[in-house]
């Protein structure tokens, strides 16, 4: 077991996990934490509490301290400097007629890297937009290219359960999710009934479908011909979490049978 804290950034989007180094936070104190880009702003959302090494994907970063006015000065400053940003990146975009379309920008706490997330059908060649870049904001400009499904979980919103987006929540990483997942749990093939708000298939396909694969095994297909009593029945209907199904029996009409 290892001890750690719930982190989030922007007051939104996924739960990130950091190492406390031996300090008790509380909820909705806000804290600097090291990260791989750099330092970073966030506000705890968990409390210290012990997680199975085994689940986590990667080695954690610390907290660095409980953040000061100065680190809420900076935050906010930069949150200003990063709209500004963006807006100059869009007219060098247009400017270059690069076939892109940049989401957000970001700054680390301590300005050593500003962050481009963008969206593209094609691979860009921005080589001169980052040289443009750096050359304006004298630190390190990352261009990273991000899909329909990390723009979801960037913007937020609500699913059709009514619930805040799966992946802008709590789901760390974005599983592949196939259209034999809905067909294995006899949804409708209807686009607007088995995407998401990306315009991908719904990630909450993924959950139940080991469950539903595992009930079928002992369930017919439709279409498919068994036998029943003296005579032979085609299967029209299967109910996979009530274990039964319905058959056409010549003379006999429709019937149900329970495994």
């Amino acid at each position: 077991m290892i001890e750690v804290v719930g982190v989030i950034f922007n007051n939104k989007g996924r739960t990130y996990y950091f190492l406390p180094d031996g300090k008790q936070f509380k909820k909705n104190i806000t804290v600097v934490v090291e990260t791989e880009k750099g330092l970073e702003f966030g506000k705890i959302v968990i409390e210290n509490f012990e997680l199975v090494e085994e689940k986590l994907h990667s080695s954690l970063k610390k907290v660095l301290r409980i953040a000061t006015k100065e680190d809420y000065s900076n935050f906010k400053k930069n949150q200003k400097d990063e709209k500004l940003a963006l807006d100059y990146c869009r007219k060098l975009i247009e400017k270059m007629n690069l076939n892109m379309m940049v989401l957000e920008a970001k700054y680390t706490l301590n300005r050593e890297q500003l962050t481009f997330k963008f969206l593209s059908d094609n691979r860009v060649d921005f080589r001169e937009l980052a040289k443009s870049l750096a050359s304006k904001y004298k630190t390190r400009i990352d261009l990273r290219q991000i899909g329909a499904r990390d723009k979801a979980r960037e913007v937020g919103g609500c699913g059709q359960c009514g619930r805040s987006l799966c992946c802008a929540s709590f789901l760390n990483e974005l599983d592949s999710v196939s259209i034999n997942m809905a067909k294995n749990q006899n949804i409708a093939l209807n686009p607007t009934k088995i995407n998401g708000l990306c315009g991908r298939l719904l990630c909450c396909l993924k959950y139940e479908d080991d469950n539903y694969k595992e009930c079928r095994k002992c369930l017919p297909k439709v279409g498919q011909t068994v036998a029943y009593d003296d005579t032979e029945g085609r299967v029209v209907e299967v109910d996979i979490l009530n274990q039964k199904y319905f058959i056409d029996v010549k003379d006999k009409g429709i019937i149900e049978v329970k495994k």
